[in-house]
C-alpha cells in the first residue's frame, strides 16, 4: 500500500499517523492487535455504520424529518381531501338511485329480496328501511361492519314499527366473484344477511342512465370501503357509517336505524343530510396526485444521492468532445443539459410504464388471493427496515438486477464506440429503478388504486406521474448546466443530508402505517 504524506492509508480505509504507529507498536515488541468491534465487523459485512446515531448531523435530520412528516403528514390528508374533491362533488339531498345487481340466492335470505332469477332490484322495496353494506371478501375493516349488522340485527328486525327493514350487503370489489363472496375462510364468513354482487353500471339513474354505485354512495367519490347506509322508506340516505370502528361506538349509526324504521316523518327528514356524489369525469383529481407523486418519487434518498456526481461526468465530457470525435469514439456532438435531461426522463417513463402495468395486474391478482392486509402490512415494514438500512449507510438494491442490465449495454469513454446518449436513456432506467426501492410503497398502491376507477384513470395518473419526473429532471440537469460546478456542489453537499432526511421519514411512514394497519384503520 502506498504511502500518503498525511499518514498510511490502512485496509479498513483510515489514515493513521506515522509517529503514533511506530510509538503505540514497537517494532521489537510485537503486541497483539485489539479485536474489531461488532459495528466494524457489520460495516464491513453489509455496509451499515450503527455509529451514525453519534453524529449530530443524523438527529439534525431526524428534528428536519419530525417537521417535514408532520407537515407532509397535514398536507397529504388536505391534499387527497382536495383531489377528491377534484373527483366527484356531493349534491344536496335526493333519493339514492335504483341498484340492480345479482347475488348468492340462498334459499331463505336472498329469495326473499330477490326476483325469481336471484337479482337483487331496490326499487322493488319502496317504502321499506334500507341498509345497504358496501363490503368485500378482503377488506378487514368490513368484517367489522358485518359483525356490528349481525349482532343487532334481530333487535332491529323486532322494532315495532309499521315500517319493513331488509339488509343487503353490496360487493364492492367487483374482481372478486359471486363464488369468492360464497366462500369463508380464517378472516371472513359470508353474511348472514343477503349479499350480492355489483358492477360499474349497478346503479340506474333516470331510468337509463347507467353508473358505479362505489363512486356515487361513498364520501368524496372516492369508492373507499366499508361503508355502510341506512336508506329511510322514501330513498334518502338518513344515516351511514365510512370506518368499521367508530369513534361514538356506532351511536349515530344504530339511531339512525331506529329513527328510520320507529321515528315520524319530521324525526327522519332531519336525518337527511347526506348527499349522492356526482362523479366529476375530468381527471383532474387524478392528474393531481400523479404530479405529487413524481416529487415523491425524484427526490427519492435511493436514488438522488447518485445523481450529482453523473451529470458532472457526463458534462465534463463536453470539454473533451472533440478528442473523443477525432478518437472515433463518439459519433456526433456531445449531447447538451437539455438532451441529457430529456432521455435520461425517457428511461423513467419506461421503466414506470412497466411497473404501471405490473401493479394492474397485481391490484387484480392480490384482490382476489385474500392477502391483502397482509401484503400491505409487509411493505409498511419493509418501508421501515429500508429506511432504518440506508440511514445506517446499507444500500438496498432489490432492483439490483435492472441495474445490471443497464452496466451491460451502457458504455465509457474507453470503449471503441461511446454512445452517451443510449447511456443517459439507460440511466433514466436505472435511476428509477433506484427510487422504486424506496418509493413502491407508494407508487404501486397508487396505480392499483387507480385501476379501480377505470383504465382512463391509470392513463391520466401514470401520465401525470411520468410528465413531473419529465419536468424535474429536465431542470435539474439544466440547472446544474448553467451553474455548472457551484450547482454541482451545491448539490453533493445538500444530498447526505436528504438521504438522511428521506431515511427519518421511510421509517415514520412505515411505523405510522404498521400502527395503523393492525389497528384497522386501513380500508382494506
Amino acid at each position: 500500500m502506498d504511502e500518503v504524506e498525511e499518514g498510511i492509508f490502512t485496509a479498513t480505509g483510515s489514515i493513521e499517523d506515522p509517529e503514533l504507529v511506530e510509538e503505540d507498536v514497537p517494532s521489537e515488541s510485537p503486541v497483539a492487535l485489539p479485536s474489531t468491534s461488532l459495528n466494524e465487523r457489520i460495516r464491513a459485512k453489509i455496509g451499515m455504520d450503527f455509529s451514525v446515531f453519534t453524529h449530530a448531523g443524523t438527529w439534525k435530520a431526524f428534528g428536519i424529518a419530525v417537521v417535514l412528516f408532520s407537515m407532509i403528514g397535514y398536507a397529504g390528508l388536505t391534499v387527497f381531501g382536495l383531489s377528491t374533491t377534484m373527483f366527484a362533488t356531493s349534491e344536496e339531498a335526493d333519493p339514492i338511485p335504483d341498484l340492480l345487481f345479482p347475488t348468492l340466492n340462498r334459499t331463505g335470505i336472498e329469495s326473499s329480496v330477490t326476483n325469481e332469477t336471484g337479482w337483487f332490484r331496490l326499487s322493488d322495496h319502496s317504502g321499506k328501511v334500507v341498509i345497504i353494506d358496501m363490503m368485500a371478501h378482503d377488506c378487514s375493516n368490513c368484517h367489522d361492519v358485518q359483525n356490528h349488522i349481525e349482532d343487532e340485527m334481530e333487535s332491529w328486525y323486532g322494532l315495532t314499527s309499521d315500517r319493513e327493514l331488509i339488509i343487503i350487503a353490496y360487493g364492492a370489489w367487483y374482481q372478486e366473484s359471486l363464488t369468492y363472496l360464497n366462500m369463508s375462510d380464517k378472516a371472513y364468513t359470508v353474511p348472514k344477511y343477503a349479499t350480492g354482487l355489483g358492477s360499474t353500471e349497478a346503479a340506474i339513474i333516470n331510468g337509463t342512465e347507467l353508473a358505479d354505485p362505489v363512486r356515487l354512495l361513498t364520501p368524496g367519490g372516492t369508492g373507499t370501503i366499508p361503508v355502510a347506509l341506512v336508506i329511510d322508506h322514501e330513498g334518502y340516505i338518513v344515516g351511514q357509517e365510512t370506518s368499521g370502528s367508530p369513534t361514538d361506538g356506532w351511536t349515530a349509526f344504530d339511531g339512525a336505524v331506529v329513527t328510520a324504521l320507529t321515528g315520524s316523518d319530521s324525526e327522519i327528514a332531519e336525518l337527511r343530510t347526506f348527499g349522492v356524489a356526482e362523479v366529476d369525469q375530468s381527471m383532474v383529481g387524478v392528474i393531481f396526485l400523479g404530479a405529487m407523486l413524481s416529487i415523491l418519487v425524484y427526490f427519492s434518498p435511493c436514488a438522488f444521492p447518485v445523481l450529482p456526481g453523473f451529470i458532472s461526468y457526463y458534462l465534463t465530457l463536453g470539454a473533451r468532445e472533440d478528442e473523443l470525435i477525432a478518437s472515433g469514439k463518439l459519433k456526433g456532438a456531445m449531447p447538451n443539459s437539455l438532451i441529457i435531461g430529456t432521455l435520461s426522463a425517457l428511461g423513467m417513463w419506461t421503466f414506470f410504464f412497466f411497473i404501471g402495468i405490473l401493479a394492474a395486474i397485481m391490484g387484480d391478482a392480490f384482490a382476489s388471493s385474500g392477502i391483502i392486509h397482509d401484503i400491505a402490512l409487509g411493505i409498511a415494514a419493509l418501508l421501515f427496515i429500508l429506511g432504518f438500512f440506508m440511514l445506517t449507510g446499507g444500500t438496498a438494491h432489490i432492483m439490483g438486477w435492472v441495474q445490471r442490465l443497464v452496466d451491460k449495454y451502457s458504455t465509457t469513454e474507453m470503449d471503441d464506440r461511446f454512445t452517451p446518449r443510449r447511456n443517459m436513456y439507460l440511466y433514466g432506467i436505472g435511476y428509477a429503478a433506484a427510487s422504486i426501492d424506496c418509493t413502491a410503497a407508494a407508487v404501486i398502491p397508487f396505480v392499483i388504486y387507480l385501476s379501480t376507477i377505470s383504465t382512463r384513470a391509470v392513463m391520466f395518473g401514470l401520465g401525470a406521474l411520468m410528465i413531473g419526473l419529465l419536468l424535474l429532471m429536465i431542470s435539474v440537469v439544466s440547472l446544474v448546466g448553467l451553474g455548472r460546478q457551484a450547482a454541482i456542489n451545491f448539490l453533493r453537499r445538500a444530498t447526505e443530508m436528504i438521504k438522511q432526511v428521506g431515511s427519518w421519514m421511510m421509517m415514520f411512514a412505515g411505523l405510522v402505517l404498521m400502527i395503523y394497519i393492525s389497528s384497522g384503520g386501513l380500508p382494506i
